[in-house]
């Protein structure tokens, strides 16, 4: 017999309505009106409600309910309750979907915007299924995978758009999620389509409740397992890919929705599938009305979608004890790569193959009427205006190989990274937090304030992770949990529009075309100064991925070791950050390269690495120059789009082939 949600289990839902009624009465009373000039002040204001306000405020409600029951259905056959439109790359999907649409065949787009991000939005959900598959689509790798794959379209998109010449700001203002509304056509489409949703849940009911038991209990009772999950697949991707193409992204609201409904007292799949749709428009209602309540004037605070955004990171860390991987996400160790012995003659491969690359970016390069290559006295013409940014790749990625060395060691976890564990989206949001303490700050503020950023971020995950033994599940979840709040909280910033905008963009675009020798200096000193050090803790890097008892009992402080550490991979990663943007996935993949050459001791692994790193960099530097001449694709995002094919190769291979 189910039991009916306990008095106290009702008192959010009731807290959730009354607000949502308050906050909606509070904004009819204190919208601004038009001021009263022309004598049709009156006219305008009604035209204001009934043409803008009131469909914004329908949107919202159907549009959240629509992701709640997506993220009720996804969380409900993959078993997964992190799963959702965010964590698993559907909206960034059909994001990409929607951008190759516009860039290709905007015909197509005016026919359907539904259709074509549904294609992006499944084709996203089936690369992470397809990936996670091996694992038994245990939750953490399906996070992992869906993590990266939203990366990778991410970069796309924004590839895409900068090839287009067009102006890169507007893709961030839509991505953010805006609900804002000129007549009632975005209504119109999408309450058919969440009837439509409602209906096929209410259909599949008795499927998705036997889906709560184990795979052979719920065949013996005559249901066909792959058909209804590619259906209920289907409807949620559908429903996502639809609000998507209709507002943009709203983040993590799937993900919010049916957790709160069973704090208010869900408990049957009924309960969770009418409970989930409720909550999911309660959210967006609320949150859209604060950004107006709160905005100056006619203007919004932030976009509602960045907003909702925020609530994902709390959210995954309140989750993160609740989840439990059925399978180590990679193995410690390759026996497929041997030990390498000589380790001289690799790192002047690895040395010379640098040189040939800075030599070769430097003189290699298209011009309007075809490649050329520089020599004499036009190599040396072009040098003090290509060598600074090659520099600057040099410095950023040898820094960023050895951030992810050191995370990697002090973690025991082979895909931690600055990128994947947050510590680079810290940067960012420590760069958010310097813009408004600091209106014009200088290079040098800069650079500290996403350096405390990066450490913060950094120190936090280490602590939430430790209550769960510093397992690679827990460190990589947390990473994303604090990685989607600082994203949120630099999506709002860009949204404004004003100068702190235009800084945090071109951060984000990490584009070393404006390098000069100001910054080339910067990337070589901070390599000298920080990385030398590190050369002559070598035991420390040996003894660490052995645990802390171990490392305590033979003398190690750990915690001032760690500290140490922490602190010169934040500043490493704050300003190889702050010289290429926050994307690039170069320090999980030089310290991988490094160990398939066969390199594993301590101080070799860490040189490979950032020679590693210098060249991947130096390479996607001179790739983002010429792609899509003379437009340029900003370096971070081309070195993820190299990164991250490989870290999903690296995901999706069997347990006992795994890198680690």
């Amino acid at each position: 017999m189910v039991r009916a949600p306990s008095v106290g289990a009702t008192i959010p839902a009731i807290v959730l309505a009354v607000a949502c009624a308050t906050l909606f009465i509070l904004l009819l009373l204190l919208r601004p009106h038009v001021p009263d000039a022309s004598g049709q002040a009156d006219a305008l204001d009604e035209i204001l409600l009934w043409d803008s306000l009131l469909p914004r405020a329908a949107i919202a409600l159907i549009s959240g309910a629509a992701l709640g029951l997506a993220g009720a259905l996804l969380q409900r056959v993959l078993r997964n309750p992190i799963a959702d439109a965010s964590t698993l790359g559907i909206a960034s999907g059909a994001q990409l979907a929607l951008t190759l649409g516009l860039h290709f065949s905007p015909v197509l787009l005016g026919l359907s915007r539904e259709l074509v991000a549904f294609a992006g939005g499944l084709g996203a959900i089936v690369t992470v299924l397809a990936l996670a598959w091996r694992r038994g689509l245990d939750p953490v790798t399906v996070a992992i995978c869906g993590m990266i794959v939203s990366m990778v379209a991410a970069s796309l998109s924004v590839t895409l758009v900068l090839a287009s010449g067009e102006y890169a700001m507007s893709i961030h203002i839509w991505g953010a999620g805006a609900l804002n509304q000129q007549d009632w056509s975005g209504v119109m489409s999408l309450a058919p389509r969440l009837a439509a949703g409602l209906l096929g849940a209410l259909l599949l009911l008795r499927p998705l409740n036997l889906l709560a038991l184990d795979d052979a209990s719920a065949k013996g009772l005559g249901i066909s397992l792959h058909t209804v999950r590619f259906a209920i697949l289907l409807l949620a991707v559908w429903l996502s890919a639809s609000v998507t193409a209709t507002v943009g992204i709203i983040g993590f609201l799937g993900l919010a929705a049916p957790a709160i409904a069973r704090l208010c007292g869900a408990r049957t799949t009924a309960q969770v599938m009418t409970g989930a749709p409720l909550t999911g428009a309660a959210l967006l209602f609320l949150t859209d009305c604060l950004t107006q309540l709160l905005g100056p004037g006619f203007s919004d605070l932030a976009p509602t979608g960045a907003a909702t955004a925020l609530i994902g990171g709390p959210l995954l860390l309140w989750l993160l004890p609740r989840i439990r991987g059925r399978a180590e996400v990679a193995a410690k160790s390759d026996p497929a790569v041997r030990r390498n012995s000589r380790s001289v003659p690799t790192m002047l491969f690895l040395g010379a193959l640098l040189t040939a690359a800075i030599a070769g970016a430097v003189a290699i390069g298209p011009t309007e009427g075809g490649w050329n290559i520089a020599t004499g006295g036009l190599f040396f013409d072009l040098l003090p205006f290509r060598l600074p940014r090659v520099l600057v790749a040099v410095g950023a990625g040898a820094m960023l190989g050895a951030a992810g060395f050191l995370m990697q060691r002090m973690t025991g976890n082979p895909l931690a990274s600055p990128e994947v564990l947050g510590v680079s989206s810290g940067a960012g949001a420590g760069l958010t937090v310097t813009l408004f303490l600091f209106a014009f700050p200088s290079p040098p503020i800069m650079i500290g304030g996403m350096a405390l950023g990066a450490l913060v971020s950094f120190l936090i995950m280490i602590a939430i992770a430790r209550r769960a033994g510093l397992s690679a599940e827990a460190l990589l979840l947390a990473g994303v949990a604090i990685s989607a709040f600082c994203l949120a909280i630099i999506s709002m910033v860009l949204a404004q529009g004003d100068m702190r905008s235009y800084i945090l963009l071109n951060w984000i675009s990490g584009s070393t075309s404006r390098a000069g020798n100001l910054e080339a200096w910067t990337a070589i000193i901070s390599v000298i100064v920080l990385a030398t050090p590190l050369f002559l803790m070598t035991r420390w890097f040996a003894i660490l991925p052995l645990g802390t008892g171990i490392a305590r009992s033979i003398g190690v402080r750990v915690t001032p070791v760690r500290l140490l550490l922490a602190m010169l991979a934040a500043l490493m990663t704050a300003i190889a950050s702050f010289l290429i943007g926050p994307l690039s996935l170069t320090g999980l993949i030089a310290p991988h390269l490094s160990r398939l050459l066969g390199l594993h001791r301590g101080r070799d692994h860490l040189l490979a690495a950032m020679l590693t790193g210098a060249c991947l960099l130096v390479f996607a530097d001179w790739l983002s120059r010429i792609v899509i001449y003379p437009y340029q694709v900003p370096v971070g995002l081309f070195a993820a789009l190299i990164g991250g094919p490989y870290l999903l190769w690296l995901l999706a291979r069997r347990r006992n082939g795994a890198s680690g």
